[in-house]
């Protein structure tokens, strides 16, 4: 396992949409582990494979103790809205509002190829699995948000308060 490079904001591949896998195996377990090493090394929440430089439908979640691996996403079923602050690890210094759904319904599998769900009302799992999921299409945060500013660490903003 082994860390990557997390392309930044400007580089081409982040615009593209990535392709379906069709093999799984050897090769993807590599770059899931590997996806799992530079998240946990950025301290993100979540990381989609065009950021590491591998055009391919997959994105990896963790949200404390829960960590989900996306092979091939797909939004069957989403409902109401929700505004949030976000980031990315791909374009860092910068945040802003995003509106995504209040709930999502997602199909995908896993590493081994076998299919799953999952159904979320929770606020923070809805936004990170909707902000990966545009990034296999080559959409950026950037292009939905309004509000877009330099970004706060949460620990600057609670001494604020």
């Amino acid at each position: 396992m082994a860390l990557r490079q997390i392309r930044q904001y400007g580089d081409d591949i982040l615009t593209k949409k990535a392709k379906p896998v069709r093999e799984f195996g050897g090769s993807l377990h590599l770059l899931l582990d590997d996806m799992w090493d530079t998240l946990r090394e950025q301290e993100g929440l979540g990381l989609a494979a065009p950021q590491v430089g591998a055009l391919r439908q997959v994105f990896i979640v963790e949200l404390g103790e829960d960590t989900y691996e996306l092979i091939n996403p797909k939004l069957v079923e989403f409902d109401g809205v929700n505004e949030r602050v976000e980031a990315c690890l791909s374009i860092p210094g910068k945040q802003g509002n995003v509106e995504r759904p209040a709930s999502v319904k997602m199909e995908a599998l896993d590493r081994n190829g076998d299919a799953f769900v999952i159904e979320t009302d929770d606020e923070m799992l809805v936004t990170v699995l909707c902000h990966e999921l545009d990034h296999l299409h080559g959409i950026l945060f950037l292009e939905k948000a309004t509000n877009i500013q330099d970004r706060v660490d949460l620990e600057d903003e609670e001494e604020e308060n």
